[in-house]
């Protein structure tokens, strides 16, 4: 059976053979299966050692000069749980600050605090999805010696824009708060180094660069050091801040993942670039047609596009022979809800619901690209031709 050209790549990538081949080896009996913690026999040993060579890579990947800054985690979600909750939880201060349109990872914490007496800000961006630094710094401002966390998404997952988050994050320190970056959709993109950045947590997750689902890991600074409140306890595993088995097969993957990620950043970047500068100057021919958020500060594998007079939920359908895209975050995409993300960005709910999320990676060809666009094309004008609300322009 004949599947269609994958273009939701923000939503999971697909498990890179060589990292597949890697896991394997860590699940049987004549391989690395151990407990890592067993330390009484070779077989807690060779896990162990795979362990250490994962958070090594990892550490060496994001520039992180302490490997024990790596806490491995069940994936972004959670290490998006840890250090908010846990920063918020030991803090004597009680005010945090994220953008409206962050993950739901984020937003669901926040508010979660919010019921805890905690005071949260959640900032709207501009049109185009990015920060206004002025907004933040008033922000921080009515609230000197008072917050204790600022969360911001480096590239957003629903329209891929991104924030300047080196610029944020000098703000943010001059005020003595924690940041904390959710970089889940940002790590294997492009480079991070986190040797000499205002950034004190940042989350990711495997499946995001195509390692394992299951696995993603928090960077928690250690000078000076960040002070969390664990989630949950049972043992004391990766310092105290994360108790639980580690999947030795998951973490391994991982490593392997983010080092073959970032041998060649750069002409990933490009190569995908050049798609979606090739996709969005056909796809623009068509009247009526908007891009959501920054075309030139955003990753170059997301496009979120509306398309005015077009449900997306109608296109998607009718092209889903041809093409696998979403509305928008996998997360969400199960309730018919607007997305929150567009709806921050000053959208409508009708033209949220217009809006169309394509996202490209390591295995999209020039061939997919082109197919999308004829795709895109045929049944855009066919939905219109059919909408009792569409006014083909003259």
């Amino acid at each position: 059976m004949k599947r269609p050209i994958y273009l939701d790549y923000a939503a999971t990538t697909p498990l890179d053979p060589r990292v597949a081949a890697l896991m394997a080896e860590c699940l049987s009996l004549e391989g690395d299966f151990g407990n890592p913690a067993s330390n009484t026999h070779c077989y807690g040993f060779s896990a162990k050692a795979r362990i250490d060579q994962a958070r090594e890579q990892m550490a060496s990947a994001l520039g992180v000069l302490d490997s024990r800054e790596i806490i491995f985690t069940s994936g972004a979600t959670e290490s998006n749980n840890l250090a908010i909750k846990g920063v918020m939880q030991a803090s004597s201060r009680n005010h945090m600050i994220t953008m409206a349109t962050e993950h739901k990872a984020v937003l669901d914490p926040a508010k979660y605090l919010s019921t805890q007496n905690k005071k949260i800000d959640f900032l709207k961006p501009e049109s185009d999805g990015i920060l206004n630094l002025e907004k933040l710094e008033k922000v921080l401002l009515d609230n000197k010696n008072n917050t204790a966390l600022v969360s911001i998404m480096w590239a957003n997952n629903e329209t891929g824009v991104i924030q300047d988050i080196l610029k944020i994050g000098e703000l943010v320190k001059s005020y003595g708060a924690y940041f904390h970056v959710d970089a889940a959709q940002a790590v294997g993109k492009f480079k991070i180094d986190l040797s000499d950045s205002p950034i004190d947590l940042l989350s990711l997750s495997a499946h995001k660069f195509y390692g394992p689902k299951g696995i993603g890991a928090l960077y928690v600074r250690r000078k000076p050091k960040v002070i969390l409140t664990p989630l949950f306890h049972g043992g004391g595993h990766e310092s105290g801040l994360r108790s639980g088995t580690l999947p030795t097969h998951q973490i391994a993957g991982m490593g392997l993942a983010l080092f073959l990620s970032n041998q060649n950043l750069n002409q990933e970047f490009d190569r995908i670039l050049k798609f979606k500068k090739l996709f969005w100057s056909e796809i623009s021919q068509l009247p009526k047609i908007f891009l959501n958020g920054s075309f030139e500060q955003s990753l170059p594998g997301i496009l979120n596009i509306r398309f005015e007079g077009v449900d997306s939920e109608s296109l998607i359908m009718a092209m889903e022979e041809n093409l696998a895209v979403s509305a928008g975050s996998a997360c969400t995409s199960a309730t018919m809800e607007a997305s929150h993300v567009l709806s921050a960005m000053g959208l409508s709910d009708s033209q949220a619901h217009e809006s169309i999320r394509f996202s490209l990676g390591r295995f999209t060809t020039e061939r997919d690209i082109q197919i999308a666009i004829d795709t895109v094309k045929k049944h855009v004008n066919k939905l219109r031709e059919i909408s009792p609300i569409w006014d083909v322009p003259a």
